[in-house]
């Protein structure tokens, strides 16, 4: 069915990026809506100690919350229902953003084990990310009482269980291309290993494979400055993956008139700082305006 557009194009809905637009969607609809229910509660406490324009807007957003027993159990239940409903969501919308890749012909790309390697990199690139902001907010605003060393082992052993994950995937696709019948495929891989870009390959199994090993110890999962370190690395090394990803199969594929080497333009690299520089910037903004804990979940617990 065609809709309108610019170009008069008529949709393939086949297409793995027009799966891609309904995917993301819902993900980002149930997620901003799962945001938001959770902070309900505590726009209601923090209206409480604000005044001027704040006040108003957190009243506005609490909408109208009282915190009456009949509330809370229909929040609960609603809170639940969104959590049950997010979490397969995951598992969902990295796949579909996989398929991008493995319904290509592509060298590097054209495979199975891309959807679940996909779900435990998002996965393993999200738990470094929370380390990478937690460590350092729990710092400075003094959350020390509240996020304790036991949250961070926690957190830990989540990363080292799904850097195994992501290193079996990296095992298996290294081991299809070797053993397959496919030379194209074979070529790709080992041009990653060995080729022009072979440096961006052994680092990136460097971070996500290697380091987190460390936190088989005890005493390394709950050293906050260490878990900080590794935290960092993680997220460089999963930002690699994508780049070997991408670049190397579309550098190196099956025509050897088209090869070539990826170079950034300026543009490249604003788009990428910029990105670094909005996203942290929304963090902050949300650091300085809103709870950065769960009132209502602390008060519960205490």
């Amino acid at each position: 069915l065609p809709y309108p557009n610019q170009r008069q194009l008529w949709v393939n809905f086949r297409s793995p990026l027009v799966w891609d637009v309904f995917a993301v969607g819902t993900y980002f609809t149930v997620s901003l809506v799962f945001f938001y229910v959770g902070m309900i509660p505590d726009f209601a406490a923090a209206k409480q100690h604000v005044l001027g324009i704040r006040k108003k807007i957190y009243t506005a957003l609490s909408l109208g919350w009282q915190g009456t027993q009949k509330e809370w159990r229909h929040y609960n239940m609603l809170y639940l229902f969104l959590a049950a409903f997010a979490t397969p969501l995951v598992a969902s919308v990295h796949s579909v953003v996989s398929w991008d890749f493995a319904m290509s012909i592509v060298p590097g790309w054209h495979t199975t084990i891309f959807a679940p390697y996909f779900v435990a990199g998002a996965i393993l690139s999200g738990t470094a990310m929370v380390i990478t902001l937690v460590v350092p907010m729990r710092k400075y605003l003094s959350l020390h009482d509240y996020i304790t060393d036991g949250h961070f082992e926690s957190i830990a052993k989540i990363l080292l269980l799904t850097s195994l994950i992501v290193t079996y995937a990296y095992i298996v696709e290294f081991g299809l291309a070797w053993y397959g019948e496919n030379i194209f495929e074979r070529e790709t891989f080992r041009y990653r290993l060995l080729g022009d870009y072979r440096y961006f390959t052994w680092t990136m199994l460097f971070c996500n494979s290697v380091v987190p090993l460390t936190l088989f110890a005890r005493g390394l999962r709950r050293n906050t400055a260490y878990l900080f370190v590794v935290s960092i690395l993680v997220n460089i090394g999963m930002w690699l993956e994508r780049f070997v990803i991408i670049v190397t199969s579309l550098s190196h594929d099956y025509d050897p008139y088209a090869w070539g080497l990826y170079k950034p333009t300026f543009v490249c690299l604003g788009v990428d700082i910029g990105s670094f520089g909005l996203f942290f910037t929304l963090y902050l903004l949300f650091v300085k305006n809103l709870p950065v804990l769960s009132i209502s979940e602390i008060k519960e617990h205490l």
